[in-house]
């Protein structure tokens, strides 16, 4: 067991703290289920860190609205409902397509051979039927299009609320026929910005988040 770390005086565990960050990836990637909890000491051992700033991170984390601290009982993953997934959608939809017409201005000419080919691998994914891979891709494709718009505000909202929902999102790349519908959305997407049409691209991206609103209704 790590020995208790405490944070430096006058400093805070902040939220691109790396402690924060690894057990923020961690709810990310579906290693933690909704609802379970989340213990200081089993965490400390995991990311070879003290109890001190695990608790710290975890009031950082509750503050994000990715865990939920119970009196006496300590945190868990917060579980999100469906009508606050359809919410973070919503909300998602202005922003990501805000973005999206931004890179479709400021895109290079390298970088619109880095979406092409994410659009293949997509292609590749849906036809074999990987859908790990394919929900890992989806994610990828949207962060470098944030990437690409130069919005570093936007990158940190998207990043929290796609955190939010990631028990709706994997179940929803299990949804018959899903994946199908999900990568036509996203070639138009990158069609779209790599003709540098920011209007074209802000559509295209608000589509597919409404898309993704309507589906989320079939898997409640």
């Amino acid at each position: 067991m790590p020995a208790q770390e405490q944070p430096p005086t006058g400093s805070r565990v902040g939220a691109h703290h790396p402690v924060t960050a690894a057990i923020r990836a961690a709810i990310m990637r579906g290693e933690f289920a909704p609802n379970q909890r989340l213990i200081e000491a089993d965490l400390s051992e995991q990311f070879g860190t003290g109890r001190g700033l695990v608790r710290i991170a975890l009031v950082e984390l509750a503050h994000e609205g990715l865990v939920e601290r119970i009196q006496n009982r300590g945190a868990r993953v917060r579980a999100v409902t469906l009508p606050e997934a359809i919410e973070i959608t919503e909300v998602r939809m202005v922003v990501e397509g805000l973005c999206a017409a931004k890179a479709a201005e400021r895109i290079a000419e390298e970088q619109i051979g880095e979406l092409l080919v994410l659009g293949d691998r997509m292609r590749t994914a849906v036809a074999v039927g990987d859908v790990l891979e394919y929900s890992e891709l989806n994610q990828a494709l949207h962060r470098r299009i944030i990437e690409i718009s130069g919005q570093a505000t936007a990158a940190d909202v998207v990043e929290r609320l796609r955190a939010k929902n990631v028990r709706h999102r994997f179940r929803l790349a299990l949804v018959p026929g899903r994946p199908d519908v999900s990568l036509r959305e996203h070639l138009a997407m990158i069609e779209r910005i790599c003709a540098r049409d920011p209007a074209g691209a802000e559509q295209a991206t608000r589509r597919h988040l409404a898309s993704v609103i309507a589906a989320l209704g079939v898997v409640r």
